[in-house]
């Protein structure tokens, strides 16, 4: 079953499922690595100031708490600073700048960030702050005048895998790090090596909750870092959230990563400010995590509220709109919140299977947007194309292939609604705009248990590395409704009988369905079962 499964994904050999460290590429494939490492040596030599300035997502986070934690077992004098995003919005500014020299900074360290950044780089070069930026996002055609960028995707690199996250450069510079303080005999009886992989986990979290491409390399960093959660071998911080959320780390899958721990810590930067989830993921003060992490869980529930609120004043402005007949679709209210917008653009495109944009209220007189895209449309390369065709309109943007952020004045939002519609229509095949679910076909009787389900949890699955999604022709024997959304069933296939369930259903089944589910455990009182999660159903199935 695995190998078929993997043979759908492209695998062609065993040995590209062989996750040992040893496998990962070499960090000085890296361009500027080795650079970056010779600049961080010398500030810890020199007892130089270093300070991180990070993103406010999970990825963001955790790659500031990687660098925190390596520089600090480095013997480095080390802090951080990561922007309030309702303040000053995102990456290296001149006005973070600024703010930053409050810290007296000699080296300015970005995560997950800074790529974009030219004013804030020249800024900090006014003042006589070196800069080096680790970034994973696309670059502009000119790049800022760091001291040293690292970033896989800049001009002349050719890193093999072009889909890090912010998190997995980092790691990356602090590998490199290492190996150019054991040049120098840094390490000594005071000073002892530390062991770099107590930081993978951070590194998996971060990797999946950024919903980056699992190639190889990724899968390996997300391999490790799942391998020492279920082993017990993780920071407090991410301990503590699995705690919070109630789930038990010894059973860690990459889903838990993206779908409980990963937005407990988003929704610090979201609502409040990420420096909260950073803490968390920085202290080794057992107590304090689990205190952080509550906080974090009570900010996720009212993030979950939030956005049910957004969610249905959505639906009303789409009712407005012939959907239908839009490649591209962007929506506005004045009541909605900056921090979530990025969530609900996901949650319409989830629904119409279009690109879309969702604004929030900023401050001047501005709007904040957050894009979610299909495949098909690369949103950054489609703001740079409304940027060129309408010179005035963006204030700022910046992203990637699915997601991206985009600022302009309030009074300039229906030019870029139509705008946007027009290029989605341009890039966009029909094609494209018709959703399809691929499965991997049926699933044996034989499969359906426990056994098989706890397998499929302890594989690596992500973005461009889809988790097993099998469909098959059903009897439904009875449905009940749980908590007013959620579709509990009895299935039948031949003589077996399945528990099934799907989560914010829309339409009752008949009595002969073709559905597409995972396979999934179901905890109840202790006992463990296995349970369709339904992913699709089509009634009336005639077998």
């Amino acid at each position: 079953m695995l190998a078929r499964i993997y043979a759908a994904r492209g695998i062609q050999t065993r040995s590209e499922l062989d996750y040992e460290l040893k496998y990962l590429l070499a960090p000085s494939l890296l361009t500027n690595t080795p650079q970056a490492a010779i600049l961080l040596a010398d500030a810890i030599e020199a007892e130089a100031r270093i300070l991180i300035v990070a993103d406010y997502d999970c990825d963001g986070a955790t790659a500031c708490a990687v660098s925190v934690r390596a520089l600090r077992s480095f013997g480095a004098t080390v802090d951080y600073l990561v922007p309030n995003r309702f303040t000053y919005g995102y990456g290296l500014s001149p006005e973070i700048v600024d703010l930053a020299t409050t810290m007296s900074p000699d080296l300015i360290v970005t995560v997950d960030n800074g790529i974009a950044s030219i004013e804030g780089v020249a800024r900090a070069n006014e003042l006589g702050i070196a800069t080096l930026i680790t970034d994973h996002h696309l670059p502009a055609e000119i790049l800022p005048a760091a001291e040293c960028i690292v970033n896989p995707n800049q001009p002349g690199c050719d890193f093999p895998s072009k889909c890090m996250a912010g998190v997995g450069v980092m790691f990356y510079v602090m590998l490199a790090l290492r190996a150019e303080l054991r040049k120098r005999d840094w390490f000594c009886n005071e000073r002892k090596e530390p062991n770099l992989a107590t930081l993978l986990d951070l590194v998996a979290l971060g990797t999946v909750a950024d919903v980056v491409k699992l190639d190889r390399n990724n899968r390996i960093l997300v391999s490790q870092g799942l391998k020492r959660i279920r082993e017990g071998k993780l920071t407090p911080g991410i301990k503590a959230i699995f705690r919070a959320a109630g789930r038990n780390p010894a059973q860690a899958s990459s889903v838990d990563m993206g779908f409980i721990i990963g937005p407990r810590l988003n929704a610090a930067g979201r609502l409040a400010d990420m420096s909260l989830g950073i803490e968390c993921l920085i202290t080794d003060d057992e107590a304090r995590a689990m205190n952080i992490a509550q906080q974090l869980d009570a900010l996720n529930r009212e993030r979950r509220e939030i956005e049910s609120g957004m969610q249905e004043q959505a639906l009303i402005h789409l009712e407005k709109l012939k959907t239908s007949d839009l490649a591209g679709i962007a929506l506005f209210d004045t009541e909605w919140h900056q921090g979530v917008v990025g969530i609900l653009a996901s949650r319409i495109k989830e629904k119409l299977h279009r690109p879309v944009f969702a604004f929030a209220r900023g401050d001047n007189g501005q709007i904040k947007g957050s894009g979610r895209s299909i495949q098909g449309l690369h949103l950054r390369d489609a703001l740079d194309l409304i940027s060129k065709r309408a010179p005035n309109l963006l204030l700022r943007f910046g992203g990637h292939a699915m997601a991206a952020g985009v600022t302009m004045l309030e009074v300039d939002f229906l030019h870029f609604r139509d705008l946007f519609a027009q290029i989605a229509d341009e890039l966009l095949a029909p094609a494209d705009l018709t959703q399809t679910l691929e499965t991997d076909g049926g699933l044996e009787s034989g499969y359906h248990s426990i056994n098989t389900a706890r397998l499929l949890e302890n594989e690596v699955w992500g973005q461009g590395f889809p988790a097993p999604v099998f469909e098959d022709e059903f009897i439904v024997e009875s449905q009940r409704i749980l908590k007013e959304k959620h579709l509990k069933m009895r299935l039948r296939k031949g003589e077996q009988q399945l528990d099934a369930i799907q989560f914010n259903f829309s339409d009752a089944p008949s009595n002969t369905i073709r559905a597409a589910y995972r396979l999934g455990i179901n905890d109840y009182n202790g006992v463990q079962t296995p349970q369709l999660m339904i992913e699709h159903i089509i009634n009336n199935y005639s077998f």
